[in-house]
């Protein structure tokens, strides 16, 4: 990537600065905690029996929470902003009128997993809450404007959120880092012309949807803000982590974001049913770590996490339970 050339397109971006903003640099209060978005209506969709994206992953998820204290030791984000309008920044109403029609479930419980993803990133830009992970269901990377379901995604929360914080929170560059076995495509899509939003994404090109070639890097004003990193199967915790460094690394130093979005995708762990990457636990954290110590440097702490895929209930228990834990060291 041409390091001029990133910082002369991030010093041009357009702010987003609307009347009820908050200041783009205030700093977390002191004493904020690790939130965390959960709530027992993300239980309330599935999309048939014995399908691997079930209810029951936040049944595993809690489970494990509760027995690592997890909840004593976050603060409860409460869900109650009306999201319709800020999942209109994203998707179609065309997008929005099938799935209504054709998943009508999926579209109630969805509502629920943006406008906690959007309270969580409210409470973050305010400093009441220096980081957040969001616990929910369905994900949402894959989510386009098709008017389906693709990859088990009916809207793009990350997508959504990152908007919510730029024209609701009055922050102006966002870096949304993907470590789902699969490749966020929708996420991509979003973003693909727009030199506000740094999109990093680690994963096997050649798995579902089979997209995220590394040709592939932004294009008109949004060129060179687009990171697609292919990894093989068998990728290890030291690939990726190498990956992040080598990549990831020089590019936010030039891009300087106001905040971090991760979308956390446990399938990139090893034994998981639709993956086939040998990350551990051990992974993870490094991962959360490097992305803490960039928030920090950046954007004073300011990170938002919110589940994607993982569909080994064990095995995506313990990533999470190793995930959050990081997030409590701040």
């Amino acid at each position: 990537m041409n390091r001029r050339r990133f910082l002369g397109l991030a010093a041009g971006a357009v702010a987003l600065t609307p009347a009820l903003a908050w200041p783009r640099r205030l700093m977390a209060a002191a004493g904020a905690r690790t939130g965390m978005v959960y709530d027992p209506r993300f239980l309330d969709h599935w999309i048939q029996p014995g399908h691997p994206e079930s209810p029951d992953r936040l049944r595993a998820i809690h489970a494990a929470f509760s027995a690592a204290d997890i909840f004593e030791q976050t603060a409860a984000v409460p869900i109650s902003a009306d999201p319709d309008a800020w999942i209109r920044t994203i998707h179609s109403a065309a997008h929005i009128k099938a799935i209504q029609t054709r998943h009508p479930r999926a579209h109630a419980v969805t509502r629920w997993v943006v406008a906690g993803a959007l309270e969580a990133v409210d409470q973050v830009c305010r400093g009441t809450l220096r980081n957040a992970f969001c616990a929910s269901r369905p994900p949402g990377h894959h989510a386009t404007n098709t008017g389906r379901e693709e990859g088990f995604c009916f809207y793009n929360t990350i997508a959504i959120a990152a908007r919510y914080a730029q024209q609701a929170c009055g922050l102006e560059r966002l870096l949304i880092v993907d470590w789902d076995y699969h490749h966020g495509n929708g996420t991509e899509a979003a973003f693909y012309t727009d030199p506000s939003v740094l999109f990093f994404s680690t994963h096997d090109r050649y798995a579902y949807p089979g997209t995220g070639d590394p040709a592939r890097t932004g294009t008109g004003a949004g060129a060179g803000f687009n990171i697609n990193v292919h990894l093989p199967c068998g990728t290890t915790d030291a690939m990726i982590i190498d990956a992040f460094r080598q990549q990831l690394l020089p590019a936010v130093e030039a891009f300087r974001p106001d905040l971090i979005l991760v979308s956390a995708g446990f399938d990139s762990r090893k034994d998981d049913l639709l993956g086939c990457y040998e990350m551990t636990d051990a992974g993870f954290v490094a991962l959360t770590r490097m992305l803490m110590q960039l928030a920090d440097r950046h954007c004073h702490g300011r990170l938002v996490s919110i589940l994607e895929g993982g569909y080994a209930l064990r095995g995506l228990a313990s990533a999470a339970v190793a995930h959050v834990q990081t997030l409590l060291e701040s």
